[in-house]
């Protein structure tokens, strides 16, 4: 297609004189340092755009394909309905029902037919042609919809119609994401379709050594993930800047407000100039994510993928045994002992404290099981050995906190049965004390 052409990256050029996007970068360089117990992102100071001075850049980028402009109203609505999605805003385009209408380049397909989907998932089919108008849109969708490839598609079509990098730029693309589990699952994408289109992309996220990020992003990125307090300790200590940030995506925007962000996000925000283009995505819609959705966004449009209020998955088998809690272990270890008692079954169990994930973790071990445990309290290191040795373990002890912050879609590894013990009273989308859950594939 035109326009979509697979541009080499190396010939970025060295960059002399005044930042040609803007004022300075987000924190001033050799200045004072932060106190210890300061607030992040205090020294980075809000900035008045002047729309006059900033260099114009294309957003739009979407033509309709064939196909889809002559598919009727009526299949339109149908595979709407079908799939759960509603649509609230103006000029929103028809839905991609097909891989092909999108008309994403050459290399990008190549990468989609090679992972074997087969069509775009409901998110994908309705956000893709958003997402290249230019448009702002918020996407309000569970794990495992698709999201990121909703978003990280047409950022690479963006990128590609933008100026080259020069020494000094910031990223093109930036994604927030509230956890560093999360940040990397995006990166992973990123960089398999980076790859392919030599496009750069760096995953900034605390609980790791700082010098291989900066060295990162000094050398130009297209596109950074980052969690918002990484990023803050960055931009205050001038190793990057937002001058060039012309794509925002703010991931789990909902979780990101849970998890007490918002202060960082608005302060990021502010180092963006206000023309960019604002993806946002969340599984809930609370009134504290429509807020910021309406200081953020710009006439947006809204795309549900089924109901606004988390739900159980209508796909799973859920089977509740309630008992006290002295029966509970006896219950649990007669369960596993039925469930690995089947070939390459996989067994994930939940608990309400990271003391009692350690306790059982080595309990079974101690007996003979081949048992591995994660919570917030271990070290990234340890979470990644972990994670990568999931493929051979079969069972796996979890503090529910921690398990939050992955996309399920991306920890890849077969799992038949999954065994959930969950006590928490205070969250309603969990499982009540003293009850064990068998939850198997239908």
């Amino acid at each position: 297609m035109p326009g979509f052409s697979d541009r080499d990256r190396g010939r970025d050029r060295g960059y002399g004189g005044a930042p040609r996007f803007g004022g300075g970068g987000g924190g001033s360089r050799g200045g004072p340092p932060q106190g210890k117990f300061g607030n992040p992102g205090e020294r980075l100071r809000k900035k008045h755009w002047n729309m006059d001075e900033l260099p114009k850049f294309e957003k739009n980028f979407y033509q309709e394909h064939p196909d889809v402009t002559r598919r009727p109203p009526q299949e339109v609505e149908n595979y709407l309905r079908s799939k759960e999605v509603t649509v609230k805003g103006r000029d929103c385009p028809k839905p991609m029902m097909k891989f092909h209408e999108a008309n994403f380049p050459n290399y990008v397909m190549d990468v989609i037919a090679k992972q074997g989907w087969a069509e775009p998932t409901p998110i994908q089919a309705q956000g893709w042609p958003l997402a290249l108008s230019g448009k702002d849109m918020v996407g309000i969708a569970q794990t495992g919809s698709g999201k990121t490839l909703a978003y990280l598609l047409p950022a690479i079509v963006h990128i590609q119609h933008q100026p080259f990098l020069e020494h000094g730029d910031g990223p093109i693309c930036l994604v927030l994401a509230p956890t560093r589990e999360l940040a990397q699952q995006v990166q992973q994408v990123a960089a398999e379709y980076g790859r392919a289109s030599r496009l750069k992309s760096v995953c900034v996220y605390g609980g790791a050594p700082k010098g291989p990020q900066i060295r990162d992003l000094e050398r130009g990125v297209e596109i950074c993930i980052a969690t918002p307090g990484r990023l803050i300790d960055f931009l205050e200590a001038g190793k990057t800047n937002l001058r060039r940030c012309t794509y925002l995506v703010l991931d789990e925007a909902d979780r990101m407000l849970d998890m007490g962000f918002e202060p960082q996000i608005r302060k990021i925000v502010d180092q963006i100039r206000p023309d960019r283009q604002t993806l946002m995505w969340s599984a809930t819609w609370p009134k504290e994510v429509r807020q910021l959705a309406e200081d953020f966004l710009k006439q947006y449009v809204q795309i549900n993928v089924g109901a606004l209020q988390l739900s159980a998955n209508h796909n799973i088998l859920q089977i509740v045994d309630v008992c006290n809690d002295g029966e509970k272990d006896d219950k649990l270890l007669r369960l596993l002992e039925e469930i690995m008692s089947e070939k390459e079954n996989k067994t994930i169990i939940f608990t309400e404290t990271k003391r009692r994930c350690d306790e059982l973790t080595r309990r079974m071990r101690r007996d003979g099981w081949p048992a591995m445990g994660i919570h917030g309290d271990k070290s990234q290191q340890e979470r990644d050995w972990v994670l990568n040795g999931m493929s051979e373990i079969y069972l796996f002890f979890c503090h529910g906190n921690v398990m939050d912050s992955f996309n399920a879609t991306a920890v890849r590894f077969p799992c038949n049965n999954l065994t959930t013990e969950l006590r928490d009273q205070n969250n309603p989308n969990r499982y009540p004390p003293c009850c064990v859950v068998n939850r198997s594939q239908k």
